[in-house]
């Protein structure tokens, strides 16, 4: 075990450099197409595809715009958002808990970038491995619902980290989980200072308006 540990490492080493080289080609492509990628990470059960089916409802009004969707197995989350009427694809990953740049990439090879305004990546419910991989998207967001506890971020600080924007999800729940707003966003800020913190519901479509404005201004500012 302690011959084999270097190799491993390197191994690793390597696996994420061939990621971020092709995660900036992709972040180059996109620029070129005028194309806003926002890739969504959370838990499982965090509300993710609910909110991001809602999101690509609001947005298709106005704009062109699509999802790449990861999963260990099934289509049911690519199903659930076609509902939408926007552009899904399924990734389904298998034992694979994160997607990587090299699975988005060939997920959009016979997609025409220009065609796009909005890009949205949801992947696979985890908040360990997803944090290590550049999927070249834009605007990286992390979702905690109310219903998985306050301390969430100090127990995965590499994700919060690595995110510039977190959600709380299920808001309309908060009182009877007896979730603390306080505590929940003094943890938030213990290990990102300063990254803005939005509250929503997808159920009952609070805090959607100020979601909906954080993208629009990504897409203006970017």
């Amino acid at each position: 075990m302690i011959a084999s540990q270097p190799r491993l490492v390197i191994v690793r080493q390597n696996v994420l450099k061939n990621n971020d080289v092709l995660a900036r080609e992709l972040r180059e492509r996109f620029r070129q197409a005028d194309v806003s990628v926002v890739s969504l990470v959370s838990s499982p059960g965090s509300g993710k595809t609910a909110f991001l089916e809602r999101t690509l409802s609001a947005l298709r009004s106005q704009y062109r715009v699509a999802a790449v969707v990861g999963d260990l197995a099934t289509h049911n989350d690519a199903v659930r958002l076609a509902r939408s009427q926007a552009l899904v694809k399924q990734i389904t990953t298998d034992t694979v808990c994160h997607l990587d740049a090299k699975m988005v990439d060939a997920a959009l090879e016979d997609w025409d970038l220009n065609d796009l305004d909005f890009l949205f990546i949801e992947n696979v419910g985890n908040l360990v491995c997803p944090s290590s991989y550049d999927l070249g998207e834009g605007l990286r967001v992390v979702l905690l619902s109310v219903t998985e506890g306050e301390d969430k971020p100090l127990k995965y600080p590499t994700i919060f980290n690595t995110a510039d924007l977190a959600v709380i999800t299920k808001i309309d729940l908060a009182q009877a989980v007896e979730f603390d707003l306080a505590t929940a966003n003094h943890s938030i800020q213990a290990v990102r200072p300063g990254m803005p913190v939005i509250q929503v519901s997808a159920k009952t479509g609070e805090g959607m308006d100020r979601w909906l404005e954080e993208l629009y201004s990504f897409r203006r500012n970017r």
